[in-house]
């Protein structure tokens, strides 16, 4: 026999050393694979009206335990080992059924286990053949206990024979269909499975690399939010701290020979530090990894409000309507809002800023709809 890797479990998995219910891939599968083979030997064991005039019922019994026990090691990804095992398997089964006392009557149900074993080995032409050699064998031992039957048969009378040989003949018909089609339910059940666990597998890996690849993303995005926080920190309060060194230095020269010019200096030093102390806050603020820092999103959007009076003089006009959100939306609110109103103080120039915040009025539209305005220098943005 031929066989090929083809697509088989053993492309997604590799099967363990020793199998066992806990790790087997289909744990169902071996759990029928026992009671089918529990099933046939019991059968074995039990009186039959015809037994065979050369059985050897231990030899059977050795056969069917060694044939159980190969499949607690199959070989898989490795195709000679598993050439050996399968044709090892075929071996035992015939053995069985030539030396039981009843030829083993359900030896259909191993060719059943060799099948769904040889699913877990091999490829796709792989388990054909082994469909197709157990098709061979099983008819070719019907063949066998018909002719045996029919040696039997005609020691009866003609009237009986002719009447016994067309109903064995039907039941030797619907043996072979019935086995045929179990054979091919069979390979197509596990085929399924295979596949579908195969899906799974590669589900999960593409899920997997989403995952990796959001947090590469999340490290970038971080990295350049740190970049240009820092070149806002370098702009921004370097040139704060410039203009208030500046300032403190000309109050100082200034200080006994014109103290009206020195005391202004100073007042505008004052400035420039307040100014500087709120950047680098926003700044602190904007590093955060939780900005809300446990509060509830209105507890602190009131609190950015506040920031934002202290540090321009204009009280925005807020309304929020805002359901309970998760914690990564809420913070990406924040952040949005945070934006917005430092470019609003940094740039507009406004004297009044209106934030909204509320469920979308839209007709079908489950969203939310954020709105951002102010009356100074810049561009409408929602």
């Amino acid at each position: 026999m031929r066989f090929d890797k083809g697509t088989s479990l053993n492309d997604a998995m590799a099967l363990p050393a020793l199998i066992r219910p806990q790790n087997h891939p289909f744990p169902f599968l071996l759990h029928m694979e026992w009671v089918l083979l529990a099933v046939a030997i019991l059968s074995e064991l039990t009186p039959v009206p015809l037994p065979h005039r050369i059985a050897s019922p231990g030899i059977a019994l050795a056969s069917l335990l060694i044939f159980g026990a190969l499949g607690l090691w199959l070989p898989s990804g490795r195709l000679v080992p598993a050439i050996f095992h399968i044709a090892g398997q075929f071996l035992l089964i015939l053995i069985a059924t030539q030396a039981g006392l009843a030829g083993l009557r359900l030896f259909p149900f191993l060719y059943l286990i060799l099948l769904i074993r040889s699913c877990l080995m091999v490829g796709m032409t792989g388990r054909l053949m082994v469909l197709a050699t157990s098709f061979v064998l099983f008819l070719g031992v019907v063949q066998v206990r018909l002719r045996t039957l029919s040696d039997r048969i005609d020691r009866l009378p003609p009237w009986a024979a002719r009447r016994f040989v067309p109903l064995l003949m039907g039941i030797q018909v619907n043996l072979v269909f019935l086995f045929a089609v179990l054979l091919v339910f069979v390979l197509f059940m596990v085929n399924a499975l295979l596949a579908e666990r195969q899906r799974r597998e590669e589900l999960h890996r593409a899920n997997a690399q989403l995952r990796a690849s959001a947090a590469q993303i999340e490290a970038l995005a971080l990295a350049q939010e740190r970049s240009r926080i820092a070149r806002e920190i370098h702009d921004s309060l370097g040139h704060s701290l410039t203009g208030l060194n500046i300032q403190l230095e000309g109050a100082l020269k200034l200080w006994h020979g014109d103290p009206a010019q020195a005391q202004a200096f100073v007042q505008q030093a004052k400035v420039m530090g307040s100014t500087a102390l709120a950047e680098v806050r926003q700044a602190v603020a904007t590093v955060r990894a939780d900005p809300l820092q446990g509060q509830s999103l209105e507890g602190a959007i009131t609190a950015l409000t506040k920031q934002f009076q202290q540090a321009t003089g204009v009280t925005p006009t807020v309304t929020l309507t805002v359901p309970p959100y998760s914690p990564s939306l809420a913070a990406t609110l924040y952040r949005m809002l945070q934006e917005a109103l430092t470019n609003i103080c940094k740039h507009a120039q406004a004297s009044s800023v209106t934030l909204t915040l509320q469920p979308s009025q839209r007709q079908g539209d489950a969203g939310l709809a954020v709105r951002i305005q102010d009356d100074g220098q810049g561009f409408a943005w929602q």
